[in-house]
């Protein structure tokens, strides 16, 4: 055994790193402490919790198209505008990027302070586009 290993050891590697990013794509985030909604539960959130959409894209994506009624607070700027999440803190926020990259640390930024409900959109924009949920220009 030790032997192929010491002749395969880019193959054994490749092969456990892929593992490794397979594994953290599906239980990353729930390990993290992060929740996940899809578009549709979302949506309920949002209409049914009165949840705040929390954009933490450029101005320039927002602008192309966003969730009704989402705020907009990039990425980089969160840290110092948390303070305009203050009165939401008891609340629902679902947080939405392009596809859930930059949601995601930002979602757990927000764990960190003390936002509990604090949810992450499962493939952002984009999988709210191909659910056909309607975005605002």
């Amino acid at each position: 055994m030790w032997q192929f290993l010491e002749n395969n050891v880019l193959t054994v590697s490749i092969t456990f790193i892929s593992g490794y990013m397979l594994f953290w794509s599906f239980y990353g985030n729930r390990l993290r402490g992060i929740q996940e909604v899809d578009s549709q539960g979302a949506m309920t959130l949002i209409n049914r919790q009165n949840a705040l959409v929390l954009d933490v894209r450029e101005q320039g994506e927002y602008d192309a198209g966003h969730i009704i009624n989402s705020r907009l607070i990039p990425t980089g700027q969160l840290k110092d505008r948390i303070g305009e999440l203050e009165k939401y803190r008891e609340h629902h926020i679902v947080v939405v990027c392009r596809s859930g990259g930059r949601a995601t640390g930002a979602t757990a930024f927000l764990k960190k302070q003390g936002f509990a409900k604090a949810q992450l959109l499962t493939g952002g924009v984009m999988a709210w586009q191909k659910s056909n949920l309607p975005l605002q220009r």
